[in-house]
């Protein structure tokens, strides 16, 4: 039985029942989380000092205290907006340059195939290991952070976009060309909107390692930022800062990821999802 043969007024019980259904199933997910989150805690909190050492993993109740006593002075609010400006800075050029790149290299299959041994080449290069010549052409302010975190978000980008791009369908795109579409129209109606899972695909895997650009160059050499925290906790032998740090950083992530992925739904709102 098709759709258009279900009645008006059953087609919408049913609809009904599956958004019940969804949401039910959603209350259930987030309750078993947060079960297995204050189990996870209290297990760590009951085992600190008892099973692990606290030197190693802290505990707890005294990674809470270390976070609170940060923002009461003001510590964890400063560096987290210095490594949010730079990581959210590099996140932008990156992305939009690869972006941008990666369309325009998978549009000219002449151009892609030529540059692609050079662009592998230099993708093949372990970022952390550009800082030093970033801190040559940067200095060490907040410039040779973001262009670390850039770089490092353009390869993941641009390989995704590039991607989507070789693998467009070419028979709708011969067949729109056929109906007399322009070039410009080919790209714009069909291309990019295939390209777009690729892309965000991409974004989404990019987020950490915008933060881990940030975060390396901060520890390269800087005196602020999350990654200058966790730094000058460990030589400090402060685990539950450093511990602190990661989970500030940890959340950031996650916060950042459920934006783009609810940019992501927005951009999909017209295929059909499993809700509807």
């Amino acid at each position: 039985m098709t759709l258009a043969m279900i009645p008006q007024g059953e087609y919408e019980e049913l609809a009904l029942a599956e958004r019940t259904r969804h949401r039910s199933r959603q209350r259930r997910i987030r309750l078993i989380r947060l079960v297995l989150l204050a189990g996870i805690v209290g297990l760590w909190q009951w085992a600190a000092g008892r099973v692990i050492d606290q030197s190693w993993l802290s505990s707890p109740s005294e990674i809470a205290a270390r976070l609170w006593g940060w923002t009461l002075d003001g510590t964890l609010p400063y560096n987290s907006w210095i490594t949010l400006q730079e990581m959210g800075i590099g996140f932008l050029i990156g992305a939009s340059t690869g972006i941008v790149a990666g369309i325009a290299l998978g549009l000219s299959e002449t151009v892609g195939d030529t540059l692609h041994p050079f662009v592998l080449a230099v993708y093949s290069l372990p970022k952390v290991a550009m800082g030093p010549l970033f801190i040559l052409w940067f200095g060490i302010d907040m410039q040779m952070k973001i262009a670390l975190s850039a770089i490092t978000v353009f390869f993941l980008v641009f390989w995704n976009a590039y991607a989507g791009v070789r693998q467009s369908d070419q028979e709708l795109i011969d067949t729109v060309r056929m109906m007399g579409a322009s070039r410009l129209q080919l790209i714009v109606k069909i291309i990019v909107p295939g390209t777009l899972a690729w892309i965000y695909s991409g974004l989404k895997l990019s987020v950490p390692y915008a933060l881990i650009g940030a975060i390396v160059g901060e520890i390269i050499a800087a005196n602020r930022g999350l990654g200058y925290l966790i730094a000058y906790s460990a030589g400090n032998f402060d685990t539950a800062g450093v511990i602190g740090a990661l989970l500030v950083l940890m959340a950031i992530s996650v916060v950042l990821n459920m934006i783009i992925g609810h940019s992501e739904r927005r951009a999909f709102r017209w295929q059909t999802t499993r809700e509807s």
